[in-house]
């Protein structure tokens, strides 16, 4: 056989050997795909659980008046800023204080109009009578406070607890129509590695759904008294 003639034939033996090993990694990886159980590639039914409790999940909006004062002493965040005598910069200052304070006319000294302020969270129905839970934050110094429902019905709430150590808050609203309370888990039964899905409705963007897995349990992070 002369060279000419055995090159194309090792060519095309080296082809069908790549093409043959190509088929079975897909033939391997295919037996691989169905031996696992569905639950270790990943969750069929997260939008069947989204779908069941997306109901519960609502909107705290909130609003509360914020005392604006004009840089008197014990307002730091107010204040104007020490600057050394002589500065470019002390009459830019000066001026921009004094108009802040002086805005709308008033006596001299007056501080600047009180002005609203609003927070917006997530929380959910733990009791089908109207019960819901969010964090504290969300409604710490809230004058007025809101729960809005995922199809948008805004329902006036009253604070009927916290801890501020868990950052949680306790509210109470009257529903307008049935709703659907979300079903507390036994944590002593989560295990690593499982699947979780978190629902949410920041920002009024409600029906925001993603999923993960539980990374690890009884860590202690330094954030609280609790590490469970």
């Amino acid at each position: 056989m002369s060279i000419a003639t055995a090159a194309p034939t090792s060519l095309r033996l080296v082809r069908e050997f790549a093409l043959r090993s190509l088929i079975a990694a897909v033939a391997a990886g295919a037996l691989i795909g169905a031996s696992v159980p569905a639950t270790a590639r990943g969750p069929d039914g997260i939008a069947d659980v989204a779908e069941k409790v997306i109901d519960s999940v609502v909107n705290i909006s909130t609003s509360s008046t914020v005392e604006a004062k004009n840089g008197g002493e014990g307002n730091n965040r107010g204040a104007m800023p020490q600057l050394p005598p002589g500065s470019q910069f002390e009459e830019f200052f000066e001026d921009f204080f004094k108009n802040r304070g002086g805005r709308g006319g008033g006596e001299k000294g007056s501080g600047m109009q009180p002005r609203k302020t609003n927070s917006l969270g997530s929380g959910f129905i733990i009791d089908a009578s109207g019960l819901a839970v969010t964090n504290n934050h969300v409604i710490d110094g809230a004058d007025e406070i809101n729960v809005i429902m995922n199809d948008g019905t805004k329902i006036k709430a009253e604070l009927v607890g916290v801890d501020k150590k868990t950052d949680l808050a306790l509210l109470k609203f009257t529903p307008v129509k049935p709703v659907v309370a979300v079903k507390f888990g036994d944590s002593d039964r989560l295990r690593l590695g499982e699947w979780v899905i978190a629902i949410g409705n920041p920002f009024s963007l409600g029906g925001s759904v993603t999923a993960g897995i539980v990374s690890a349990r009884n860590r202690d992070i330094n954030n609280g008294p609790y590490d469970s």
